[in-house]
């Protein structure tokens, strides 16, 4: 399976992490002596299920590497864009492609063994989006200080990840669809929101099962989906504020000195 990475996000100055950034990409933070999204592709390049990575917001002459073929692409603007050109070249490249792995540059902690995982495990089934869920009790025995926002649900509290597969013909077409998803991908009330109001209720109230939600999910947005609780945090634990930033340096440095 093909990768795309979308890199291409810049803070601005009234943003968290702006003072780590200064105006440039956020991928290219330093984490434990690497660019953020080095561990990233250094993940992508162990793993034995990817074949090739679509970078979509740095240039060709941007000092990371890859053992993997890499294919770099400009940034497009904002991130419905990105995961559109970066499926339009994969499709190009490998008309034959039918799944893509969507991975966020600002996950460092994610490694080979996890990106097999989700390839695999979305290659178990036949659906249109296969989308990570993590349970508050796996996150935060892992990252007790992550502070992530979780979905209450009737059976469990969950966050979304940022690696996830989509099927190649299901990212064609309706782009308000999926403009609005992509707007509401941290605010769980505008997702349930665009299914539907009651949907939003039975959310507000708990009463909406994991399944239940899927299904209702699938129903109104006309896509097949399929949520998979991940037992792997990493992919969860993205970098959006200065203490989650120091909590990979530290984890991910501690990791490297031991």
């Amino acid at each position: 399976m093909d990768a795309v990475v979308t890199a291409g996000g810049i803070p601005k100055p009234e943003d968290a992490l702006y003072p780590y950034t200064q105006g440039k990409l956020k991928a290219l933070v330093d984490v434990a002596g690497k660019p953020m999204i080095q561990w990233v592709l250094d993940a992508l390049g162990a793993s034995k299920t990817v074949d090739q990575v679509v970078i979509v917001g740095l240039d060709s002459d941007s000092v990371i590497e890859c053992s993997k073929p890499m294919i770099f692409l400009d940034n497009h603007g904002g991130m419905l864009d990105n995961v559109r050109a970066g499926i339009d070249k994969i499709s190009a490249i490998n008309p034959q492609a039918e799944l893509v792995l969507m991975v966020s540059s600002d996950i460092p902690a994610v490694t080979a063994e996890i990106v097999d995982w989700t390839v695999e495990s979305a290659l178990e089934s036949e659906h249109d989006l296969y989308y990570n869920l993590i349970t508050r009790q796996v996150m935060e025995s892992r990252y007790p200080g992550s502070n992530r926002s979780f979905i209450r649900m009737k059976d469990a509290d969950v966050c979304g990840a940022d690696m996830n597969v989509i099927r190649c013909s299901a990212a064609a077409g309706n782009d308000e669809l999926w403009a609005n998803l992509i707007a509401a991908r941290k605010n769980v009330f505008k997702q349930a929101a665009l299914v539907g109001y009651g949907t939003l209720f039975l959310l507000l109230t708990r009463q909406l099962s994991l399944e239940a939600a899927v299904r209702r999910g699938s129903h109104g947005l006309g896509l097949r989906g399929r949520a998979i609780l991940c037992p792997h945090p990493e992919i969860g634990m993205d970098v959006d504020k200065p203490y989650q930033l120091e909590i990979l340096r530290h984890d991910l440095g501690a990791n490297a000195a031991a």
